[in-house]
């Protein structure tokens, strides 16, 4: 029996309950646990896990009876547990954490009584009868390119890698394969995924559209954190039943039950927000491929920017590939071509000058031919720190070894890593100087700022009847803070797309997967701050945003003026803007693949990074270092002493989170099954280390597997 115990709980592998009836495995149950009733999951025996004495027999009479089975939901199938217990042994996280974690939070909630009747309305709310018209929605005629993977896609067994410009019609693909396929079986699902919550309004309603007709409003589900845990319970139903033929998720979604689950697509495979940050560090795209092997089913991963991986993985067989290459590179329209890449060296610009003349004046012949022009800057809020110029005063947050953000909409100083947040004050706190002033720019200072630069700026005819000719420049501004509340994002979306905004300014969650049709330019505002980081997939990353960012621009081949990218930089000959001039993400995979081969980087090698979280910084290390002295006699007795290398432990990047001391250390093999053996034997060793250092202010710990971040 799984159920949800603490991720360093010596209890962390199934327990053992009594009862009369004999349920199959997968099925859910209540169970007592300490003075709690809690949900359970009944798990397959296993020879060595038992709830025992010390001799390793279990006592009949001291075992908890089981409080009874949650009607109406069938066992999850074996394939789900499969994928469950291998997430929880590769992420190195225990088997009911991850199991219970990934089912509907409101199964743990209700009681069976409640949970019940939850079914019972849902059953009489569902339309048995279909509609009885299947060729409503006529599909768009395919390209020769998305002709070519599609065919290519039905030769081949996979994995795939959809390698397609941005604009090239990857989404089209999708929608293709997902109709073909509940075409052909009559009881097949498919799972479709995106990186961000706010990515899936606008592939549901295209999905909708496709399918609804057809099969029904009950055939597709979506499944998001974003959802309220009713709206989630209901998804999942639909989706454990069969019902919902497709389901549109975020990363959460790789562990719904699916238990006819034929096609995987994880769109924008790139994106690091398929990577879990807390609990089970896990990679949804990863345990995509891997479901997919396991179930028999087909997996898409698509991208025009493609991880690094990925990109690696998807070379010819005969050098060692392992996915199959589908590739797109003409974007949709005879006329639509990938935007012109301009540098703008700011050395040879005004001092002080955040945006340049020549992008300025691009901006505004935009504007006046009715056109939008999209504006990128990866940094919200007002301006990153506030500061006095006589003492030396900086916002720094008391509780993080980070500065607090100011805020000028609301007049507040926020910390982004633990939230903490105060007014501004009136003058300096340190010596009462009441000149202070803010340092850097977000967001929302860009949209301030180019808001002054186009007052005298007005619309040309009108676009939208509601914004009449003479009109001031329309700007909006769209990131985590102007999207805070409910239903805010799609309006303000909705606005872009109906023409009733000239300059778009956001972040990145507006720089990937939206379709916008009138953008015709994409400015990116001081993009150099990656390009010298000593993490080594900054590079990539950035690589891969500015090239989305560029593909937001000219989508529509019926605008006449070609669409263009401004890049403003100090270092407009980087060899990492020579390949985005050219949009040739081939050659930059190549040069830095290259580089990581010669460093012995991922994909090259595989790491691990132990963390540890203290009320000192001294504690935090001194766990690491003693977990690294016990790992050497078991890194000889496991004769892994040349594969694995432990490097000394320190200081995360932000080492101090609301009063929290962060330390890290990492694990590097040659080997991944080499670093998987050494990390299951070193368990034991980790929790014995941790009951020796919980009286010095050790809080916790944890293994992060293949992470992004170092």
């Amino acid at each position: 029996m799984l159920v949800h115990t603490p991720a360093h709980s010596h209890l962390s592998g199934p327990l053992t309950y009594s009862s009369e009836q004999v349920f199959a495995a997968g099925t859910l149950v209540r169970v007592p646990l300490g003075k709690r009733e809690v949900l359970g999951l009944v798990w397959d025996q296993q020879s060595d896990q038992t709830a025992a004495s010390s001799d390793g027999t279990v006592s009949s009479g001291k075992l908890k009876p089981i409080v009874g089975e949650l009607d109406g939901i069938a066992p999850l199938a074996i394939a789900w547990r499969q994928l469950v217990a291998f997430a929880a042994g590769y992420y190195q996280r225990s088997l009911g954490e991850v199991a219970l974690a990934a089912l509907p939070p409101q199964l743990r909630e209700l009681s069976t009584l409640q949970l019940a009747r939850r079914i019972k309305r849902r059953v009489k709310s569902i339309d048995p009868e279909l509609p009885s018209c299947p060729g409503v929605f006529d599909p768009l005629v395919l390209t020769p390119e998305q002709q070519l993977a599609i065919a290519r896609f039905n030769l081949d067994r996979g994995p795939f890698l959809l390698f397609g410009s941005t604009g090239s019609g990857k989404t089209e693909v999708y929608l293709h394969l997902v109709q073909q396929l509940l075409a052909t079986d009559s009881n097949s699902q498919a799972l479709v995924m995106v990186p961000e919550i706010n990515l899936t309004p606008q592939l549901e309603s295209r999905f909708r559209a496709r399918f609804v007709p057809q099969f029904g409003d009950h055939a597709l589900v979506s499944m998001h954190s974003g959802m309220t845990p009713a709206q989630r319970l209901k998804s999942w139903l639909a989706a454990h039943s069969g019902k919902a033929r497709i389901v549109l998720g975020t990363r959460m979604a790789i562990f719904a039950s699916l238990p006819a689950l034929k096609l995987i697509v994880v769109d924008e495979e790139h994106d690091p927000s398929y990577k879990s940050q807390e609990g089970a560090r896990y990679s949804a795209r990863d345990l995509a491929v891997y479901r997919g092997r396991l179930e028999g089913a087909k997996v898409v991963l698509g991208s025009a920017t493609p991880s690094l991986e990925s990109w690696h993985h998807s070379r010819p067989i005969s050098e060692g590939g392992r996915y199959v290459r589908l590739q797109m590179p003409s974007r949709i329209g005879a006329d639509a071509a990938l935007p012109l890449v301009r540098r703008v060296d700011m050395n040879h610009q005004p001092k002080k000058c955040v945006i340049s003349p020549p992008m300025l004046d691009a901006m505004v012949q935009r504007v006046a031919r009715g056109e939008q022009s999209l504006v990128f800057l990866n940094r919200r809020g007002y301006a990153p720190v506030l500061h006095c110029a006589d003492c030396d005063w900086k916002s720094e947050c008391p509780h993080c070894s980070a500065y607090r953000v100011f805020h000028k909409i609301d007049r507040t100083l926020r910390c982004h890593h633990c939230g903490y947040t105060e007014r501004v004050p009136r003058a300096c706190p340190a010596c009462g100087n009441p000149d202070i002033a803010p340092m850097g720019r977000g967001t929302e200072r860009l949209e301030e700022h180019l808001a002054e630069l186009l007052a005298g700026v007005r619309r040309p005819n009108s676009i939208s009847s509601q914004w009449p000719e003479g009109e001031p420049v329309r700007i909006i501004r769209i990131d985590a803070d102007s999207t805070r509340h409910k239903g805010e994002l799609e309006a303000q979306l909705a606005r872009v797309h109906a023409g009733d905004v000239d300059v778009l300014v956001g972040t990145q969650m507006i720089a990937k997967g939206h379709d916008f049709r009138r953008i015709t330019l994409v400015a990116a505002i001081n993009p150099d701050g990656a390009l010298y980081s000593s993490d080594f997939r900054a590079s990539e990353r950035l690589f891969g945003l500015l090239m989305q960012a560029a593909g937001r621009a000219g989508r529509d081949a019926t605008i006449g003026s070609p669409s263009e990218m401004w890049l403003q930089t100090f270092h407009p000959n980087h060899p990492l803007f020579e390949a985005l001039k050219r949009h040739d993400y081939p050659a930059f995979a190549e040069a830095e693949l290259e580089q990581r081969r010669q460093a012995a980087m991922p994909p090259f090698s595989f790491q691990a990074l132990v963390r540890a979280e203290a009320r000192t910084q001294d504690v935090a290390q001194g766990f690491l270092t003693a977990a690294s002295r016990n790992s050497a006699t078991l890194a000889q007795a496991e004769q892994l002493t040349l594969l694995i290398t432990i490097y000394p432990p320190v200081p995360m990047t932000v080492q101090r989170v609301a009063n929290v001391e962060r330390a890290q250390m990492l694990i590097e093999s040659v080997s991944r099954t080499a670093l998987q053996n050494f990390l299951s034997a070193w368990q034991g060793i980790l929790h014995a280390t941790r009951t020796q250092s919980e009286g010095r202010g050790l809080l916790r710990w944890a293994i992060d597997v293949d992470p992004l971040t170092i």
